[in-house]
């Protein structure tokens, strides 16, 4: 891990992030920066929405923007099994399809 990237203080074995004295599973490392800034872009937009159907108490609207975080924290890295117990090719498989499956979503 390079001493130039910023961001939260990580673990130093690199696979936590601490933030207000917590633990979080951190960003997959080797996600190219373009398609880890998508994959965020998408969580952000997800959590809007996770945001606004819970002010409108739409409940398949929230199961929607729920399942679309779900997707892209898991294509991050962030949830489901653990980037680094994954190969090299699963982890490209992960953030690759979940990211396909977010830009399709993002379409409908």
């Amino acid at each position: 891990m390079s001493s130039e990237r910023s961001g939260p203080e990580r673990t130093d074995d690199g696979r936590y992030v601490m933030v207000r004295g917590r633990r979080w599973r951190a960003t997959d490392p080797d996600i190219p920066e373009d398609d880890a800034a998508a994959l965020r872009s998408h969580l952000m937009a997800a959590r809007r929405a996770v945001k606004e159907a819970g002010r409108a108490a739409d409940d398949a609207a929230l199961r929607r923007a729920r399942e679309r975080v779900q997707r892209a924290k898991v294509a991050l890295g962030e949830r489901g099994t653990p980037w680094w117990e994954q190969s090299p090719a699963e982890r490209s498989r992960r953030w690759r399809d979940g990211l396909a499956r977010l830009d399709r979503l993002h379409e409908d």
